[in-house]
């Protein structure tokens, strides 16, 4: 059974950490280069393989004593908020343009990138924190894969109104305070658990 709560928890925190991610720039270059629709089908596609990769990780964390993975939680929790308090603004990175655009090549693009860049990153790491704190994978990977699709498509479809709207900074450090608490909460418990 899926829980509404859990998975609004999850989309609210992965959506705001993925936010100033440089993949949210890379799919609104890729984006504006090619049809939307294609971008977003490769681009979804390697989100879904991320976020399944993380909970299964998260999963395994839960075999440990609670008082053990709270504490882990909340110490990554913790760092993930420190990188995100001290990231500076990224690079663009270059982005290989496909020879034409064919279905195959455009997903195929926005796949590898993905794939790639997102390998091991934060919300990545916090998707799998999440999945081992709530144990339930269920929820966990829907309002992660929500998220990071949602952000896809803004990134896609609308990144440049939202970013002159909404200052890249203020999102980051909303998603640093919200890692900051859940790390101080999962710390709390481990202590009083």
């Amino acid at each position: 059974m899926i829980s509404l709560t859990v998975t609004a928890l999850v989309f609210g925190v992965v959506f705001l950490a993925e936010l100033p991610d440089k993949t949210a720039l890379a799919g609104l270059v890729l984006g504006t280069r090619y049809r939307a629709s294609y971008v977003f089908a490769g681009v979804a596609a390697a989100f879904a393989l991320h976020v399944a990769l993380a909970v299964a990780a998260g999963s395994v964390l839960t075999l440990l004593p609670q008082q053990i993975v709270h504490a882990l939680t909340g110490v990554l929790f913790l760092g993930g908020a420190a990188v995100l308090l001290m990231k500076k603004g990224e690079d663009d990175e270059e982005i290989r343009s496909p020879e034409n655009q064919s279905f195959w090549k455009v997903a195929g693009a926005g796949f590898m990138l993905i794939l790639v860049a997102e390998f091991g990153d934060l919300t990545q790491i916090m998707t799998a924190n999440l999945a081992a704190r709530y144990d339930d994978p269920l929820s966990v990977g829907l309002g992660a894969v929500l998220a990071l699709w949602a952000v896809a498509g803004l990134g896609i479809v609308g990144g440049k109104a939202l970013m002159k709207r909404v200052p890249l900074k203020l999102i980051t450090q909303i998603a640093a305070v919200l890692m900051l608490a859940l790390g101080v909460w999962s710390l709390w418990e481990a202590v009083t658990g």
